[in-house]
């Protein structure tokens, strides 16, 4: 059962990176509609949208790959492998603190707030874009796959064990 859960929970993961890129890209769009309609309702709603995708679906996302994900793939004897979940821990911190700099800038856009520097605030959000970018292909080209081809081989593993004791 704890199996299945964990197959479950990495397609949950690929579909929160999907609702990522989308929302990186809603995030570039905003960045360009507050040239020239920072004020709309629509733009304020834009980045209520994204500050909140961001605060309550992306950072509880990373606890989970921290939890479900890294811990296994740290113990590999492949050091490339390691150094790449080091990495991508390293990303999280810096994820986290790139986003507590640009989560207040986007929920006082939403509110029709007007102190927030502009600059600082395209600035914040390109880094934000581009490290999360980033980090998602580096999860998803290396650590999904190793991680997933590590579940399929302990559920495989498992089924001769049940089958043998079935003999």
């Amino acid at each position: 059962m704890k199996a299945i859960q964990q197959v479950d929970r990495f397609k949950a993961l690929d579909a929160c990176h999907r609702q990522m890129h989308q929302q990186l890209a809603e995030l570039v769009d905003l960045l360009e509609r507050l040239d020239t309609d920072s004020e709309s309702p629509h733009t304020r709603q834009k980045a209520k949208t994204i500050e909140a995708f961001f605060s309550e679906v992306a950072r509880p996302h990373h606890a989970e790959e921290e939890q479900l994900v890294f811990p296994d793939l740290l113990l590999s004897s492949n050091a490339e492998l390691v150094q790449a979940v080091q990495t991508l821990q390293q990303d999280h911190r810096w994820i986290e603190q790139n986003w507590l700099e640009l989560a207040p800038m986007l929920r006082a856009i939403a509110q029709g707030e007007d102190w927030v520097d502009m600059a600082e605030l395209k600035h914040n959000a390109e880094v934000f874009v581009s490290l999360c970018h980033d980090h998602i292909m580096l999860e998803e080209s290396l650590i999904y796959p190793e991680a997933k081809a590590r579940l399929v081989e302990a559920l495989a593993s498992r089924a001769r064990r049940l089958a043998q004791q079935a003999v």
